[in-house]
């Protein structure tokens, strides 16, 4: 049963008891509590609807967010990641995937594949980066 289904029948109960509501001071004043239950429950119900309806569109907006998510930060479409300076990628010669180096490793010396678990020596001297240089004019 609705709020305004309630007050209808409290209307009813009230109109079945034969209130005088034109001399009784009781009468009037069950009257007017009367009609004050019944704006405040469609004000409820218009709210209620209101926010149904709200819902719905923020539903829809976080659909078109979603959306947009998936355009703007994709991950799907390249799986290469965005790395500062201080990473770069190498070739396992192992098994031939790409490691992504930072300095610390480099710094170490020694670098294990995640994949294969091969551990190798990484040398960058500054005559390799040099002649790396050389090669990408």
């Amino acid at each position: 049963m609705t709020i305004s289904e309630k007050v209808a029948y409290l209307k009813g109960l009230a109109e079945g008891l034969n209130l005088d509501t034109e001399k009784s001071k009781e009468g009037k004043l069950i009257s007017v509590m009367i009609g004050i239950l019944e704006e405040l429950a469609m004000s409820v119900e218009d709210l209620e609807e209101n926010a149904l309806n709200l819902g719905e569109e923020i539903d829809v907006l976080s659909d078109d967010l979603a959306d947009v998510e998936d355009v703007v930060f994709d991950e799907d479409e390249d799986d290469t990641e965005d790395y500062d300076d201080d990473w770069f990628e190498v070739e396992c010669p192992t098994c031939g995937e790409t490691l992504v180096i930072d300095d610390e490793a480099l710094a170490a010396g020694e670098v294990e594949c995640p994949e294969c678990g091969s551990r190798y020596a990484m040398d960058l001297s500054e005559d390799d980066v040099e002649d790396e240089a050389e090669e990408e004019e």
